[in-house]
């Protein structure tokens, strides 16, 4: 690291030391989680846990080489499909994007860097973070994109139930990261697994888009969608480490994406 420094947590920096050791060539890691409910198993800021983790990892893995630097968490994101459940919170769609244009203002404004990589923790996420993609580029000069770690496990086509909410991948990983916040006790509960075919027409078909909440019976078990009951640190800790070496890929090509864009 540059100019030794406590660590790469932006917020552990002083205003001095900014433009002593950020550049334009450095990445922002900006973690996005959420709180909502994640079945009678899991705790409401699983995703803010996990997308923490995932970040943590990728700047002890990748930190030193494409010098990358930590920015605070967006804990609260868009969870309507969870609302119906005690303790989610969640932005509206117009809040969310008033926050990440002004987030993406403020980099602008206040850093050197002009890199950013939004580390996803949660999939409901996903549509407004792509479009708020071209905001960031179009508007306020930064090269972005958006990680979806977890995504890189392969969706097991045979699975009688798709992993999508709170189930074993999800599940998995808490057993690694925070075993102590899993309440192994109640995974017991989930007795009545959703219809995977209908899983797969509501959530996964790509050609129709549905507005479905986890509070439906049909594809969804007292809030979760996948196989909880299937979880094991040991899969947590391959998905964990397999997404943080496949995250060094997309961090290198998001430096030659800003190169490419100076020919």
């Amino acid at each position: 690291m540059p100019h030794a420094v406590p660590s790469r947590l932006i917020g552990e920096l002083t205003f001095l030391e900014i433009s002593r050791v950020l550049n334009e060539s450095s990445i922002l890691c900006l973690p996005i989680g959420s709180i909502e409910q994640h079945g009678p198993h899991l705790p409401l800021n699983t995703d803010v846990v996990l997308a923490e983790e995932f970040t943590r990892r990728i700047i002890a893995r990748w930190g030193e080489a494409l010098d990358l630097w930590q920015l605070p968490t967006l804990a609260i994101s868009l969870a309507r499909e969870h609302e119906w459940a005690p303790g989610t919170l969640s932005l509206s769609i117009q809040g969310m994007t008033a926050f990440m244009r002004d987030l993406g203002r403020e980099i602008a404004r206040s850093l050197p860097a002009r890199n950013l990589a939004i580390i996803n923790g949660h999939g409901g996420n996903r549509g407004i973070l792509e479009a708020l993609l071209q905001d960031l580029r179009a508007d306020f000069g930064l090269n972005a994109c958006v990680l979806h770690p977890a995504e890189w496990v392969a969706i097991d086509a045979n699975a009688a139930v798709p992993e999508i909410h709170g189930g074993k991948n999800e599940t998995s990983m808490m057993l690694a990261v925070a075993p102590q916040l899993v309440r192994r006790d109640q995974i017991a509960q989930l007795k009545n697994p959703p219809d995977g075919e209908a899983v797969r027409k509501t959530i996964l078909d790509r050609a129709v888009s549905w507005p479905w909440t986890t509070v439906d019976k049909q594809i969804a078990d007292m809030g979760v969608i996948g196989d909880a009951q299937a979880a094991s640190a040991e899969f947590g800790t391959r998905i964990l480490e397999h997404g943080t070496e496949a995250a060094g890929e997309v961090l290198k090509k998001l430096l030659d994406n800003k190169r490419l864009a100076r020919r």
